[in-house]
This record gives structure tokens, C-alpha cells and sequence, in this order.
């Protein structure tokens, strides 16, 4: 175990050493780098100053408020109605819905019905394709499932509606699949690419990953050194990758420590079935 915990973590303090090193001294290193090679920020003021990574990353925050808002809404609702005895046609509907699972349209088809229904290029690109995650569905289908028949049956006695119940009771009751689905949704949202890469166009609209594509993959770093010297930006080119990298990680690394308690029972409650 603690040789997987090294083989894991070590990349990622690789790259947060090397993004906090100076770009000579970095240039000249060999072998494991296990601290910073002397200390500069240069990096990072030069990928703040970024005003694509600004955009990237207001972008990407509302696609994760709204997406993953939406995502919850969408799928409590349908794992409600799904986890209901006595519903009609349970059966075939449950099949339809495994059965994208298994089975797509393919990227053309799924291209042409974005084109024809004019979400090309808007927000709504990023967040509606996404709206229901078949897996995250059955797994909270399946908590809801596990939560006992009294507590619906005393609230529709008190006169409760299905919105009533699935707010005030099934809702609170099941906080840590609801944790488990947020985080899920989240860093999806968060690491989306291939979506913005296929339907956006209009640069004011990219999220980060789409931003990082273009600093990693495609050396578009020129744009952020045009006040440096040219001797130096070869030197800095590698720990500006270094420190998007990090920028990038950092928030959802903030957030995941808020909601792993819940992960572990959230996932236990959601798949396993009495």
C-alpha cells in the first residue's frame, strides 16, 4: 500500500515542486525531485495574468454550479419515480435507460441533433448532454430503494405530496449519496473537454480544460510571455505547464476532503440492494 501510495502521489509533488522551481535551476536537475530547485513565482504570476485562464476558469465554475445543480435535480427526481413501488412500466423504462450503457448514437449522430436543437456553441453544450448520468441514476435509484416504506407511507397519511416527500424526507435522508452524486457530477463538470472541444467555437466560452489543452498539448505559451525576455522564455515555457497544472488540481483537491466522509458510505448505500 505504501508503495502505491508513492507511485501515485509522487507525480502530482513532482509537478507541484517543479511549478515552485526556478526555470534555470529545474533546466539543470536529473533525477526523483523531491523539493523545489530554488524558489520562483514567475510561473504563476505569468499564468494569472492570463486573461484566457480567467475565462477558463469563470466558465468552467458556473458550468459546475449549474450543470451539477441541474444534474441533481434531474436525477433524484427520476431515481425517486424509478424507486417507487408501484409505478407502471418500471421494467421497460429501466431497460431503455441501461440500455445507453451499452449502447450510443456515436459522435455524428449526437453532432447533428446538438446542431439541430442550435446549442452549438453555448453554454448549454456543456451542461445539457450531461443533464442524467446513467450509472449515478442506479446507484441512487438504488439508495432510494433501501429507505423504508413507513416513512413515505406516515407523510402521504399527514397528506404529503411526492415533491414533499422526496424533498423533506428522502432528500435529507440520504445526504451522503447526495454528497457522493455532487462530488461525481462536480468533477465531471470540472474535467469536461471533449464536449467543449466538439461544440465550442467562440474562445469566451472554453472551460479550463479546454484553456490547459491549449497550454500543454499545443505549446500556446507565447501569448503569456510576450513581457519576458527571449532568452528566458524557453526556461519558463516547462514550469508554466507545471503551474497551470496545479491551478487547475487545486480546487477540486480543496474540495474533495469536505466530502469524503460521505463518499465511502454514500457509494455502500447506493450499491447494495436488500
Amino acid at each position: 500500500m505504501l508503495a502505491l501510495v508513492v507511485v501515485t502521489l509522487y507525480p502530482f509533488l513532482y509537478v507541484l515542486f517543479a511549478s515552485f522551481s526556478d526555470p534555470a535551476d529545474l533546466l539543470q536537475h536529473r533525477g526523483l525531485l523531491l523539493a523545489p530547485t530554488g524558489f520562483s513565482l514567475e510561473s504563476y504570476k505569468l499564468v494569472f495574468d492570463n486573461p484566457m485562464i480567467s475565462i477558463g476558469y469563470l466558465n468552467t465554475i458556473l458550468y459546475v454550479i449549474v450543470g451539477t445543480a441541474l444534474n441533481l435535480t434531474l436525477t433524484s427526481f427520476a431515481a425517486y419515480a424509478l424507486s417507487r413501488k408501484g409505478v407502471r412500466f418500471v421494467g421497460p423504462i429501466m431497460f431503455a435507460i441501461v440500455f445507453t450503457m451499452f449502447f450510443s448514437g456515436g459522435l455524428i449522430p449526437t453532432y447533428l441533433n446538438m446542431k439541430q436543437l442550435g446549442l452549438l456553441d453555448t453554454r448549454w453544450a456543456m451542461i445539457l448532454p450531461s443533464a442524467i448520468s446513467t450509472w449515478n441514476l442506479l446507484v441512487m435509484r438504488t439508495s432510494f430503494a433501501s429507505i423504508p416504506a413507513a416513512l413515505e407511507e406516515s407523510a402521504r397519511i399527514d397528506g404529503a405530496n411526492d415533491f414533499r416527500i422526496l424533498l423533506r424526507i428522502f432528500i435529507p435522508v440520504s445526504l451522503p449519496i447526495m454528497a457522493v452524486m455532487t462530488l461525481f457530477y462536480g468533477v465531471g463538470h470540472w474535467n469536461a473537454y471533449m464536449d467543449a472541444l466538439i461544440y465550442l467555437r467562440d474562445r469566451n466560452l472554453y472551460p479550463l480544460q479546454l484553456v490547459l489543452q491549449e497550454i500543454l498539448i499545443t505549446n500556446s505559451t507565447d501569448s503569456m510571455m510576450s513581457s519576458v525576455a527571449d532568452v528566458d522564455k524557453g526556461l519558463l515555457q516547462e514550469t508554466i505547464k507545471y503551474a497551470t497544472i496545479i491551478v487547475a488540481t487545486v480546487p477540486v483537491l480543496l474540495l474533495y476532503p469536505f466530502l469524503q466522509r460521505y463518499f465511502v458510505k454514500g457509494v455502500m448505500l447506493g450499491s447494495i440492494k436488500e
